[in-house]
Protein backbone atom coordinates (compact mmCIF):
# COMPACT_ATOMS: atom_id res chain seq x y z
CA UNK A 1 0.00 0.00 0.00
CA UNK A 2 1.19 3.55 -1.35
CA UNK A 3 1.62 5.93 1.66
CA UNK A 4 -0.78 8.09 -0.30
CA UNK A 5 -3.37 5.73 -0.26
CA UNK A 6 -2.37 4.53 3.32
CA UNK A 7 -3.08 8.72 4.77
CA UNK A 8 -6.22 8.65 2.61
CA UNK A 9 -7.52 5.47 4.33
CA UNK A 10 -6.40 6.53 7.76
CA UNK A 11 -7.83 10.25 6.96
CA UNK A 12 -11.41 8.29 6.04
CA UNK A 13 -11.59 5.89 9.02
CA UNK A 14 -10.99 9.01 11.60
CA UNK A 15 -13.76 11.35 9.86
CA UNK A 16 -15.84 8.02 10.02
CA UNK A 17 -15.11 7.62 13.59
CA UNK A 18 -15.47 11.31 14.22
CA UNK A 19 -19.02 11.09 12.49
CA UNK A 20 -20.25 8.48 14.94
CA UNK A 21 -18.98 10.62 17.99
CA UNK A 22 -20.68 13.25 17.30
CA UNK A 23 -23.92 11.10 15.99
CA UNK A 24 -23.74 9.58 19.95
CA UNK A 25 -24.81 11.43 22.93
CA UNK A 26 -23.33 9.89 26.20
CA UNK A 27 -26.09 8.57 27.87
CA UNK A 28 -27.63 10.65 30.81
CA UNK A 29 -30.68 10.04 33.07
CA UNK A 30 -32.99 12.43 33.94
CA UNK A 31 -32.05 12.04 37.60
CA UNK A 32 -28.94 12.10 38.21
CA UNK A 33 -29.71 11.49 42.11
CA UNK A 34 -31.43 8.11 40.84
CA UNK A 35 -30.29 4.98 42.87
CA UNK A 36 -27.63 2.94 42.63
CA UNK A 37 -29.98 0.39 41.31
CA UNK A 38 -32.23 2.53 38.89
CA UNK A 39 -28.54 3.58 37.58
CA UNK A 40 -27.40 -0.05 36.86
CA UNK A 41 -30.86 -1.12 35.66
CA UNK A 42 -30.63 1.77 33.02
CA UNK A 43 -26.90 0.61 32.29
CA UNK A 44 -27.52 -2.69 31.54
CA UNK A 45 -30.51 -2.21 29.64
CA UNK A 46 -28.46 -0.13 27.62
CA UNK A 47 -26.08 -2.90 27.20
CA UNK A 48 -28.45 -5.61 26.76
CA UNK A 49 -30.36 -4.28 24.14
CA UNK A 50 -26.89 -3.96 21.86
CA UNK A 51 -27.65 -7.84 21.37
CA UNK A 52 -31.02 -8.56 22.91
CA UNK A 53 -34.44 -7.63 24.10
CA UNK A 54 -36.25 -8.84 27.35
CA UNK A 55 -39.87 -10.19 26.52
CA UNK A 56 -42.69 -8.41 28.36
CA UNK A 57 -46.19 -8.93 29.05
CA UNK A 58 -48.71 -6.92 30.87
CA UNK A 59 -50.09 -7.46 34.35
CA UNK A 60 -48.35 -11.31 33.80
CA UNK A 61 -48.36 -12.49 37.54
CA UNK A 62 -51.38 -10.66 38.36
CA UNK A 63 -53.90 -12.64 36.46
CA UNK A 64 -54.12 -14.72 33.37
CA UNK A 65 -56.51 -16.25 31.24
CA UNK A 66 -59.07 -17.59 33.54
CA UNK A 67 -56.97 -17.26 36.76
CA UNK A 68 -56.12 -14.42 39.22
CA UNK A 69 -53.70 -14.01 42.37
CA UNK A 70 -52.37 -17.27 42.54
CA UNK A 71 -48.03 -16.85 43.50
CA UNK A 72 -45.92 -18.07 41.29
CA UNK A 73 -48.00 -18.03 37.83
CA UNK A 74 -47.87 -16.34 34.75
CA UNK A 75 -49.30 -17.77 31.21
CA UNK A 76 -45.94 -17.23 29.80
CA UNK A 77 -43.89 -19.19 32.72
CA UNK A 78 -46.71 -22.07 32.19
CA UNK A 79 -45.83 -22.04 28.35
CA UNK A 80 -41.95 -21.85 28.64
CA UNK A 81 -41.14 -22.06 32.05
CA UNK A 82 -40.09 -18.59 32.73
CA UNK A 83 -41.92 -15.28 33.68
CA UNK A 84 -41.34 -12.67 31.22
CA UNK A 85 -38.51 -10.45 31.60
CA UNK A 86 -40.42 -7.64 31.69
CA UNK A 87 -43.85 -6.77 33.78
CA UNK A 88 -46.24 -4.52 32.81
CA UNK A 89 -48.18 -2.93 35.73
CA UNK A 90 -50.77 -0.13 36.27
CA UNK A 91 -51.32 2.75 38.34
CA UNK A 92 -55.20 2.88 37.54
CA UNK A 93 -56.14 2.41 40.91
CA UNK A 94 -53.85 5.06 42.98
CA UNK A 95 -56.92 8.37 42.23
CA UNK A 96 -60.19 8.40 41.55
CA UNK A 97 -61.18 5.86 43.84
CA UNK A 98 -62.21 5.14 47.88
CA UNK A 99 -59.65 5.93 50.36
CA UNK A 100 -59.95 2.05 50.70
CA UNK A 101 -59.56 1.30 47.79
CA UNK A 102 -56.51 3.06 46.91
CA UNK A 103 -54.85 1.79 49.58
CA UNK A 104 -55.41 -1.40 49.02
CA UNK A 105 -54.68 -1.00 45.42
CA UNK A 106 -51.11 0.37 46.70
CA UNK A 107 -50.60 -2.55 48.51
CA UNK A 108 -51.02 -4.99 46.21
CA UNK A 109 -49.10 -3.22 43.19
CA UNK A 110 -45.87 -2.92 45.70
CA UNK A 111 -46.15 -6.32 46.25
CA UNK A 112 -46.41 -7.53 42.27
CA UNK A 113 -43.44 -5.18 42.03
CA UNK A 114 -41.16 -6.50 45.09
CA UNK A 115 -41.69 -9.90 43.92
CA UNK A 116 -40.44 -9.07 40.62
CA UNK A 117 -37.55 -7.60 41.98
CA UNK A 118 -36.74 -9.82 44.30
CA UNK A 119 -36.84 -12.56 41.47
CA UNK A 120 -34.28 -10.39 39.36
CA UNK A 121 -36.88 -9.38 36.76
CA UNK A 122 -37.88 -5.75 35.55
CA UNK A 123 -40.75 -3.54 35.57
CA UNK A 124 -42.85 -1.53 33.51
CA UNK A 125 -45.32 0.90 34.86
CA UNK A 126 -48.27 2.36 32.50
CA UNK A 127 -50.70 4.89 34.06
CA UNK A 128 -54.16 4.66 32.75
CA UNK A 129 -55.45 7.84 34.46
CA UNK A 130 -58.80 8.50 35.21
CA UNK A 131 -59.82 11.93 34.21
CA UNK A 132 -59.45 13.86 37.74
CA UNK A 133 -61.65 16.64 36.93
CA UNK A 134 -64.48 14.80 34.85
CA UNK A 135 -65.99 11.36 34.83
CA UNK A 136 -65.20 9.60 31.81
CA UNK A 137 -62.55 7.18 33.49
CA UNK A 138 -59.45 7.87 31.36
CA UNK A 139 -61.16 7.37 27.90
CA UNK A 140 -62.45 10.44 26.29
CA UNK A 141 -66.17 10.47 25.90
CA UNK A 142 -67.97 12.91 23.86
CA UNK A 143 -69.90 15.47 26.51
CA UNK A 144 -68.93 14.15 29.70
CA UNK A 145 -64.94 14.33 29.79
CA UNK A 146 -63.01 17.58 30.12
CA UNK A 147 -59.69 18.35 28.69
CA UNK A 148 -57.73 18.31 31.84
CA UNK A 149 -54.62 18.94 31.24
CA UNK A 150 -54.67 22.28 30.91
CA UNK A 151 -56.32 22.08 34.28
CA UNK A 152 -53.72 20.27 35.42
CA UNK A 153 -50.27 22.07 34.66
CA UNK A 154 -49.15 25.20 36.80
CA UNK A 155 -51.96 27.51 37.11
CA UNK A 156 -54.56 25.26 36.28
CA UNK A 157 -57.77 25.21 38.91
CA UNK A 158 -57.05 21.79 39.44
CA UNK A 159 -52.98 21.70 40.07
CA UNK A 160 -53.12 21.30 44.02
CA UNK A 161 -55.16 18.47 43.27
CA UNK A 162 -52.84 17.19 40.81
CA UNK A 163 -50.05 17.46 43.06
CA UNK A 164 -52.23 15.40 45.94
CA UNK A 165 -52.02 12.86 43.30
CA UNK A 166 -48.63 12.55 42.85
CA UNK A 167 -48.15 12.44 46.13
CA UNK A 168 -50.19 9.30 46.57
CA UNK A 169 -48.00 7.90 43.07
CA UNK A 170 -44.51 9.02 45.52
CA UNK A 171 -45.80 7.19 48.46
CA UNK A 172 -46.16 3.84 46.87
CA UNK A 173 -42.69 4.63 45.17
CA UNK A 174 -40.83 4.88 48.12
CA UNK A 175 -42.40 1.78 49.38
CA UNK A 176 -41.01 -0.36 46.72
CA UNK A 177 -38.58 -2.19 49.18
CA UNK A 178 -36.39 -5.55 48.37
CA UNK A 179 -35.61 -8.00 50.73
CA UNK A 180 -32.10 -6.67 50.15
CA UNK A 181 -33.61 -3.44 51.49
CA UNK A 182 -32.96 -1.46 48.18
CA UNK A 183 -35.90 0.12 46.05
CA UNK A 184 -37.08 -1.32 43.08
CA UNK A 185 -36.48 0.65 40.39
CA UNK A 186 -39.28 0.59 37.73
CA UNK A 187 -40.00 1.77 34.20
CA UNK A 188 -42.49 4.87 34.68
CA UNK A 189 -44.73 5.40 31.42
CA UNK A 190 -47.09 8.33 31.99
CA UNK A 191 -49.77 9.92 29.21
CA UNK A 192 -48.93 7.08 26.14
CA UNK A 193 -50.28 7.25 23.06
CA UNK A 194 -50.59 10.86 23.25
CA UNK A 195 -50.86 11.32 19.65
CA UNK A 196 -54.51 9.51 19.53
CA UNK A 197 -57.67 11.06 20.58
CA UNK A 198 -59.29 8.29 22.91
CA UNK A 199 -57.65 8.79 25.67
CA UNK A 200 -58.40 12.45 27.63
CA UNK A 201 -54.60 13.46 27.24
CA UNK A 202 -54.69 12.77 23.49
CA UNK A 203 -53.34 15.29 21.02
CA UNK A 204 -57.22 16.60 20.35
CA UNK A 205 -58.43 17.64 23.73
CA UNK A 206 -54.68 19.93 24.77
CA UNK A 207 -51.60 22.19 23.36
CA UNK A 208 -48.30 20.89 22.60
CA UNK A 209 -47.25 23.27 25.08
CA UNK A 210 -50.14 22.05 27.78
CA UNK A 211 -48.56 18.17 27.33
CA UNK A 212 -44.89 19.02 27.38
CA UNK A 213 -45.99 22.06 30.45
CA UNK A 214 -47.80 18.45 31.99
CA UNK A 215 -44.67 16.35 31.20
CA UNK A 216 -41.98 18.46 32.49
CA UNK A 217 -43.92 19.07 35.83
CA UNK A 218 -44.49 15.46 36.47
CA UNK A 219 -41.54 14.56 35.77
CA UNK A 220 -39.74 17.38 37.94
CA UNK A 221 -42.24 17.54 41.01
CA UNK A 222 -41.64 13.80 41.62
CA UNK A 223 -37.61 14.08 41.80
CA UNK A 224 -37.01 17.07 42.63
CA UNK A 225 -40.51 17.75 45.38
CA UNK A 226 -40.97 14.32 46.58
CA UNK A 227 -37.69 12.67 46.33
CA UNK A 228 -38.82 9.58 43.85
CA UNK A 229 -35.24 8.47 42.95
CA UNK A 230 -36.56 5.00 41.52
CA UNK A 231 -38.33 5.93 38.06
CA UNK A 232 -36.79 5.14 34.65
CA UNK A 233 -39.20 7.97 32.69
CA UNK A 234 -40.31 6.99 29.27
CA UNK A 235 -42.12 8.72 26.26
CA UNK A 236 -44.40 6.47 24.33
CA UNK A 237 -46.38 7.99 21.74
CA UNK A 238 -48.37 5.58 19.22
CA UNK A 239 -47.78 4.32 15.70
CA UNK A 240 -49.06 7.42 13.93
CA UNK A 241 -45.62 8.95 13.17
CA UNK A 242 -43.42 8.46 9.76
CA UNK A 243 -40.75 10.18 10.52
CA UNK A 244 -38.22 11.26 13.36
CA UNK A 245 -39.98 15.17 13.71
CA UNK A 246 -43.38 13.66 14.12
CA UNK A 247 -41.97 11.11 16.47
CA UNK A 248 -41.26 14.51 18.02
CA UNK A 249 -43.67 16.45 17.94
CA UNK A 250 -44.76 16.64 21.49
CA UNK A 251 -41.21 15.50 22.94
CA UNK A 252 -40.39 17.17 26.21
CA UNK A 253 -36.75 17.15 25.87
CA UNK A 254 -34.03 15.13 26.15
CA UNK A 255 -33.37 16.34 29.97
CA UNK A 256 -37.09 15.12 30.77
CA UNK A 257 -37.20 11.94 29.00
CA UNK A 258 -34.81 8.24 29.83
CA UNK A 259 -36.49 5.63 27.49
CA UNK A 260 -37.95 6.46 23.93
CA UNK A 261 -40.68 4.19 23.23
CA UNK A 262 -43.47 3.05 20.33
CA UNK A 263 -46.90 1.61 20.84
CA UNK A 264 -48.03 -0.46 17.89
CA UNK A 265 -50.88 -3.07 17.14
CA UNK A 266 -52.23 -1.14 14.04
CA UNK A 267 -49.38 -2.77 11.99
CA UNK A 268 -48.86 -5.58 13.71
CA UNK A 269 -52.06 -7.84 12.67
CA UNK A 270 -54.56 -5.67 14.06
CA UNK A 271 -55.60 -3.37 11.27
CA UNK A 272 -53.03 -4.62 8.74
CA UNK A 273 -49.42 -6.36 8.40
CA UNK A 274 -47.40 -4.30 7.78
CA UNK A 275 -44.36 -5.37 9.28
CA UNK A 276 -41.78 -3.17 6.72
CA UNK A 277 -43.85 0.22 8.36
CA UNK A 278 -43.25 -0.64 11.82
CA UNK A 279 -39.87 -1.54 12.11
CA UNK A 280 -38.80 1.80 9.84
CA UNK A 281 -40.81 2.99 12.94
CA UNK A 282 -38.99 1.32 15.45
CA UNK A 283 -35.95 2.27 13.31
CA UNK A 284 -36.89 6.00 14.04
CA UNK A 285 -37.28 5.35 17.92
CA UNK A 286 -34.08 3.22 18.21
CA UNK A 287 -31.98 5.56 16.42
CA UNK A 288 -33.45 8.58 17.98
CA UNK A 289 -32.10 7.20 21.39
CA UNK A 290 -29.00 5.92 19.90
CA UNK A 291 -27.99 9.63 18.77
CA UNK A 292 -29.45 11.51 22.15
CA UNK A 293 -28.37 8.93 24.93
CA UNK A 294 -31.73 7.34 25.54
CA UNK A 295 -32.67 3.92 25.86
CA UNK A 296 -35.57 2.72 22.69
CA UNK A 297 -38.18 -0.28 23.47
CA UNK A 298 -41.30 -1.59 21.89
CA UNK A 299 -43.62 -0.52 24.85
CA UNK A 300 -46.56 -2.03 23.59
CA UNK A 301 -47.83 -4.54 20.87
CA UNK A 302 -49.64 -7.80 20.34
CA UNK A 303 -52.23 -9.64 18.35
CA UNK A 304 -55.68 -10.15 20.21
CA UNK A 305 -56.15 -13.75 20.17
CA UNK A 306 -53.08 -14.62 18.48
CA UNK A 307 -54.77 -16.33 15.59
CA UNK A 308 -51.98 -16.21 13.73
CA UNK A 309 -49.75 -19.36 14.46
CA UNK A 310 -46.39 -18.11 13.08
CA UNK A 311 -47.18 -14.08 14.53
CA UNK A 312 -44.05 -14.60 17.23
CA UNK A 313 -41.46 -15.76 14.70
CA UNK A 314 -42.83 -14.30 11.25
CA UNK A 315 -44.31 -10.79 12.40
CA UNK A 316 -43.03 -9.82 16.14
CA UNK A 317 -39.34 -10.97 15.85
CA UNK A 318 -39.04 -10.22 12.11
CA UNK A 319 -40.16 -6.46 12.65
CA UNK A 320 -37.42 -6.15 15.82
CA UNK A 321 -35.03 -7.61 13.77
CA UNK A 322 -35.21 -6.21 10.26
CA UNK A 323 -32.83 -2.99 10.69
CA UNK A 324 -30.07 -2.66 12.98
CA UNK A 325 -31.94 -1.50 16.25
CA UNK A 326 -31.43 -1.51 20.21
CA UNK A 327 -34.58 -1.98 22.02
CA UNK A 328 -34.30 -3.12 25.75
CA UNK A 329 -37.90 -4.79 25.37
CA UNK A 330 -40.88 -5.95 23.49
CA UNK A 331 -43.89 -5.96 25.60
CA UNK A 332 -47.42 -7.21 24.51
CA UNK A 333 -50.79 -6.78 26.31
CA UNK A 334 -52.74 -8.62 28.99
CA UNK A 335 -54.76 -11.40 29.12
CA UNK A 336 -58.15 -10.58 30.63
CA UNK A 337 -59.02 -13.72 33.55
CA UNK A 338 -62.67 -13.78 32.22
CA UNK A 339 -62.91 -13.11 28.81
CA UNK A 340 -62.55 -16.29 25.94
CA UNK A 341 -60.91 -13.79 23.37
CA UNK A 342 -59.36 -10.88 25.13
CA UNK A 343 -55.31 -12.04 25.48
CA UNK A 344 -52.17 -11.43 23.83
CA UNK A 345 -49.78 -14.21 25.11
CA UNK A 346 -49.83 -17.95 24.44
CA UNK A 347 -51.62 -20.38 27.61
CA UNK A 348 -51.07 -24.08 27.62
CA UNK A 349 -52.71 -25.32 24.69
CA UNK A 350 -53.32 -22.19 22.66
CA UNK A 351 -52.34 -22.14 18.70
CA UNK A 352 -49.02 -20.05 18.96
CA UNK A 353 -47.49 -22.22 21.65
CA UNK A 354 -44.98 -24.02 19.18
CA UNK A 355 -43.94 -20.53 17.56
CA UNK A 356 -43.62 -19.09 21.17
CA UNK A 357 -41.21 -21.37 22.11
CA UNK A 358 -38.97 -20.89 18.86
CA UNK A 359 -39.18 -17.38 20.21
CA UNK A 360 -38.49 -18.00 23.65
CA UNK A 361 -35.44 -20.10 22.50
CA UNK A 362 -33.84 -17.58 19.92
CA UNK A 363 -31.05 -16.08 21.40
CA UNK A 364 -32.29 -12.63 20.90
CA UNK A 365 -34.96 -12.25 23.51
CA UNK A 366 -34.81 -12.69 26.87
CA UNK A 367 -36.85 -13.70 29.55
CA UNK A 368 -36.97 -13.84 33.21
CA UNK A 369 -34.72 -16.85 33.99
CA UNK A 370 -32.29 -15.30 31.41
CA UNK A 371 -31.67 -12.22 33.61
CA UNK A 372 -28.10 -12.32 35.73
CA UNK A 373 -28.33 -9.11 38.36
CA UNK A 374 -29.70 -6.45 36.18
CA UNK A 375 -29.46 -4.20 39.30
CA UNK A 376 -25.96 -5.10 40.02
CA UNK A 377 -23.23 -2.03 38.06
CA UNK A 378 -20.63 -4.72 37.45
CA UNK A 379 -22.69 -7.24 35.44
CA UNK A 380 -23.99 -8.08 32.22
Amino acid sequence: MSKKIFQQLFAFVFLAFISVQAYTKDSKMVDNQATAETKALFRNLEKLSKKHTLFGHQHATEYGHGWSDEAGRSDVKSVCGSHPGVIGVDLSGLSGRSPESIKKNKEDLKNTVVDTYNRGGVTTVAWHFSNPVSEGGFYWKDGVSKPAVKYLIPGGEAHEKYKEILKTIAGWAHSLKGTDGTLAPVIFRPYHEFDGGWFWWGEPYCSKDEFVSLWQFTVSYLRDSLDVHNFIYTFSPDNKFTSEAEFLDRYPGDEWVDMVGMDNYGDMGRDRYDIETAAQKLKIVSDYATKSGKLAAFTETGLESIPDTTWWTKTLLKTMRMHDMKLCYVLVWRNDKTSPTHYYAPFPGQVSVPDFMKFYHDPYTLFENDLKNIYDKKKQ
